[in-house]
């Protein structure tokens, strides 16, 4: 598999992944704080979480390498990191936008039905 596929399949990952980190990070924080019963969430998902967030930012700048990503692109990756499930936001963004691979173009259907008459 060629490295450009490889790299937007693993960011694609990584972009999910790095959003359910944050659910499970977030429910730690709710049971350690407010309910006051224990930390076990916070000790296993906070590393978790912070081993994803670096790996979904790294895919991000090899991205912005290997797509030629302009540098608003790529600082809205990194940036999307910070808030919780907005990796999936940016991600779908990026897919429809054509920063991900090819993106089809909106005619699509119209040419496709053109060309079977």
């Amino acid at each position: 598999m060629p490295l450009r596929t490889t790299v937007i399949r693993a960011f694609r990952i990584l972009a999910i992944a790095e959003a359910c980190s944050w659910a499970a990070l977030l429910a730690g924080m709710y049971f350690k704080w407010i309910a006051g019963t224990t930390e076990l969430g916070v000790q296993v998902a906070g590393p978790v979480h912070g081993a994803l967030f670096m790996a979904y930012g790294l895919a991000a700048l090899m991205l912005w390498r290997v797509e030629r990503w302009p540098f608003r692109v790529a600082a809205l990756a990194g940036f999307s990191a910070v808030f919780p499930f907005a990796t999936i936001l940016f991600e779908r963004w990026a897919g429809r936008r054509g920063y991900l691979g090819t993106a089809l173009p909106e005619s699509t259907p119209d040419r496709l039905a053109s060309s079977r008459t």
